[in-house]
């Protein structure tokens, strides 16, 4: 059976990609990303054969026109390469990707899979920051959490475990990490496709419709859109979030409301849907130990970032020093 040596949760902007001259010099910003490089050595010491990266999709590889739940790309996957982040061809572990898909399937899940998937920053975001030479082969997981209905927390959270499940039964003896992107809390300003009360509001719902052949066309209103936007940032919610995981039990957060979640945490707290999978899969097999690496709200970036590293009990790490970390 193949065996999970690694979680990582980490929150995702693209603008740490474009714009990071803007906070150089604040410290939360820094906090991040410092724990971003000591995940990125955490996981190059794990040494997995493949890694399941779990995210969102910000309307740049699914659209309107068909939006499943939860979405596996098994062959050729893609990278958007909005903003600076990986575009192209990705590696892909297809019989890992294809077991999964089997055992979603068999679990009760109807997961849908892609033989030519595109994956925008909320899959490569991380990939980028973490594994950047993208020499790691992936299976690439992505959750709807932008285009309600949404599937519920509690359903993510038994997604994960199935994920666990299908890996421990795959026949293999490899080694997977998990790596969750997304989050924590913060708003972006989209709309529900069926509320738009502003020109903004229809040409973004217009973009996400229309947009699978074209959606680089919408690009540069899109990105004014957000950078237009107010902070909208709750650091309680983002440390009640953390301590959840470092205790081990995400119980309270499961009971929580779609609309309960977006009051407290934005509508991109929605994104925690791929945390609480990646912690349901690593559980399924071990108790796993959470740290958090680095936490810091920057307003530029929109969002409270994160970063957080999860370790089965089973799997001894070495802690990385200082000189050790990448640059």
């Amino acid at each position: 059976m193949s065996d999970f040596v690694l979680g990582v949760g980490a929150s995702h902007s693209t603008l740490m990609n474009t714009h990071w001259e803007e906070v150089a010099n604040q410290p939360a910003a820094n906090v991040f990303r410092e724990g971003l490089h000591e995940a990125r050595a955490a996981l190059a010491e794990a040494a997995p054969d493949a890694v399941v990266v779990i995210g969102s999709n910000h309307f740049r590889g699914m659209f309107l026109d068909l939006m499943p739940a939860f979405t596996i790309g098994v062959a050729e996957v893609l990278g958007a390469g909005e903003a600076e982040t990986p575009n192209g061809p990705l590696p892909v572990d297809t019989a890992l990707a294809r077991r999964i898909v089997d055992g979603l399937v068999s679990d009760g899940f109807d997961p849908a899979f892609s033989l030519r998937l595109t994956v925008d920053h909320g899959i490569t975001h991380s990939l980028q920051h973490l594994i950047p030479e993208l020499d790691v082969p992936i299976v690439p997981i992505v959750i709807n959490m932008f285009a309600p209905p949404l599937p519920s927390l509690r359903r993510c959270h038994a997604l994960g475990s199935a994920i666990g499940r299908a890996v421990a039964a795959d026949g293999e003896s490899k080694r997977i990490a998990v790596v969750a992107s997304g989050g924590l809390s913060h708003r972006l300003p989209w709309p529900k496709w069926f509320e738009t009360l502003s020109d903004d509001d229809r040409f973004l719902v217009e973009a996400w419709l229309n947009g699978r052949t074209s959606w680089s066309e919408y690009e540069v209103r899109r990105r004014q859109i957000i950078r237009a936007a107010e902070p909208n940032i709750n650091e309680e919610f983002d440390a009640r979030f953390l301590g959840l995981l470092e205790s081990g039990d995400l119980t309270p957060l499961l009971d929580m409301s779609d609309e309960q979640l977006e009051r407290e945490g934005g509508n991109g707290a929605h994104e925690l849907r791929a945390w609480i999978a990646m912690t349901a899969a690593l559980a399924s097999s071990s108790p796993a130990k959470a740290r958090t690496l680095g936490y810091g709200a920057v307003p530029n970036w929109l969002t409270g970032m994160g970063v957080c590293l999860l370790t089965p009990e089973h799997i001894s790490l070495p802690t990385a020093t200082e000189e050790e970390l990448p640059a």
